[in-house]
């Protein structure tokens, strides 16, 4: 097999979780949008804020059945000296009566019906007692009644033009009951974004293979594939590539012109033959293996200088100062521009031609390819052809972690959600048992939460390395560990990302 990682490979920089977060999401736009029949519209996200288009209530609504009556008419009315009034007129909902409420009188009503002219009070039943006198129905209200009770005036909850459902809000089935009522029978949502899933790794099997030796089934990519639908996207298993690099570049452009979303496990440690990072490495560097790309723009022609990645900065500006000689003023402003950047990886790209697509384009670039996070550190994501790529840790509780921490925040953002809601949501709990694993980076511990006497407790679960999996159903969420050399006491307050939020 061909060896697809040098030395370089242990050169990659960490970047913390929030800043990797903050990258990829920064990257992400909202996704398309489409019209759907009302009756679809249940759990998904909103493209547009809507509005009432009319009053709420349109008119005055009785909230009971009763009598609508005038409310001075019932002062000093009590079970043993009941008020009499005549009843002149019954409404039940979707009526109206012609007859107004006047002193003396009342209107029997049901429940929604338009409360009558004159009558500012709907007394409930069960406070009434049905009469009769001389073939004339009365009714003798039994408590007093004050002015606008069990009736929802007209605009009571919305008048026409308010809010009732902002951009990016999940619509649940009390958003249906709004839209209903204000006539939208399509409802502009964000289409379920279609995410593709690819597994490397020459040691995968389909999972309804027999196992053989060194060889296991993939699971990682129907535990994605189930984590995408949950988090409201289409999941596509696109299938199993081989460790080679050109058959990698050529199935991830390919579907970076399909889908929304490109993830792929496996293939991102640093081992000699780990294909994802390969593939990243490329697009860091603008080019193949080996190359980073340098270009210089100046008042002629554009240059563009091949380096080695492992080239020093000084070396690069001085590359660029040979490149800019006699090109006139710029080339001082040039040079020192290259010095002042940090590394090569901050230089533009080039559009230099790989097979299978082009590396360095315009919306194919490197967002990063470390995080400084236990498990699955070697998390990388990228742009390619535009649409946002995370490569997740092969092991699966890695790949676990960095779909919460990475993908289900894409996720929502391509559904409309703003930047700052798409974060993972947490909260705080109390620790039980003593986690004294230091470690250099921030650490994710997976963990049940339970409340007891009104407290939150995380209590860290077995089988909590990268490649165990047996402790991944039980999870409630994440304890974050901060990194440093003493982990977490017993007893102390935890940060806790939640999962299934």
């Amino acid at each position: 097999m061909e060896q697809l990682q040098g030395a370089s490979r242990f050169n990659r920089r960490a970047i913390k979780v929030e800043e990797a977060q903050r990258r990829i999401l920064h990257a992400c736009v909202h996704g398309r949008v489409e019209h759907v029949p009302i009756g679809q519209a249940i759990g998904r996200r909103l493209a547009a804020s809507l509005t009432a288009t009319n009053d709420w209530p349109p008119f005055a609504r009785s909230g009971l059945d009763g009598y609508a009556v005038l409310s001075a008419d019932t002062v000093g009315a009590s079970p043993s000296q009941p008020v009499q009034l005549a009843v002149i007129d019954q409404v039940a909902a979707g009526e109206l009566t012609k007859r107004s409420v006047h002193t003396g009188t009342a209107v029997r009503i049901m429940t929604g019906a338009a409360v009558p002219e004159g009558a500012d009070a709907v007394v409930m039943l069960e406070q009434t007692v049905a009469l009769e006198r001389d073939g004339q129905a009365w009714v003798g209200i039994k408590q007093s009644a004050g002015a606008g009770q069990n009736v929802a005036r007209a605009g009571q909850e919305f008048h026409e033009g308010d809010a009732i459902a902002v951009r990016g809000a999940l619509v649940r089935p009390g958003h249906i009951a709004l839209l209903a009522t204000f006539g939208y029978e399509k409802v502009p949502v964000y289409a379920r974004p279609k995410v593709g899933i690819l597994s490397t790794g020459s040691e995968l099997l389909p999972v309804g293979a027999d196992l053989a030796p060194g060889l296991i089934r993939d699971s990682n990519s129907v535990m994605i594939a189930a984590l995408v639908k949950e988090a409201g996207g289409e999941a596509y298993t696109i299938g199993r590539i081989t460790d080679d690099l050109a058959a990698v570049r050529e199935a991830l452009f390919q579907a970076a012109d399909e889908y929304d979303l490109l993830l792929t496990t496996g293939g991102v440690s640093v081992g000699d033959y780990d294909v994802m990072a390969a593939f990243m490495r490329e697009l860091e560097y603008g080019g193949e293996e080996g190359s980073a790309v340098l270009t210089r723009t100046s008042s002629s022609e554009d240059a563009t200088i091949l380096l080695h990645p492992r080239t020093e900065i000084g070396e690069a500006a001085d590359a660029i100062a040979r490149a800019n000689e006699g090109q006139g003023e710029g080339t001082a402003r040039e040079g020192q521009e290259a010095r002042d950047a940090s590394d090569c990886t901050k230089m533009p790209k080039s559009g230099a031609e790989t097979e299978g697509g082009r590396i360095g384009d315009s919306g194919t670039s490197l967002l990063f390819n470390k995080v400084a996070m236990r498990p699955g550190s070697p998390t990388s994501a990228g742009l390619v052809g535009g649409k946002p790529l995370i490569a997740l840790s092969g092991n699966p509780g890695a790949c676990y972690v960095g779909f919460e921490l990475f993908a289900r925040p894409v996720l929502k953002r391509l559904q409309g959600v703003s930047e700052a809601a798409a974060r993972p949501r947490t909260t705080t709990a109390t620790l039980t048992a003593d986690f004294d694993k230091g470690s250099p980076h921030e650490r994710f511990v997976r963990t049940r939460l339970f409340v007891k006497d009104g407290i939150q407790f995380a209590d860290p679960l077995a089988f909590n390395k990268s490649s165990m999996m047996a402790s991944l159903p039980d999870s409630d969420g994440f304890i974050c560990i901060p990194a440093g050399p003493s982990g977490a006491s017993a007893g102390s307050l935890v940060e806790v990302i939640v999962l299934q939020d």
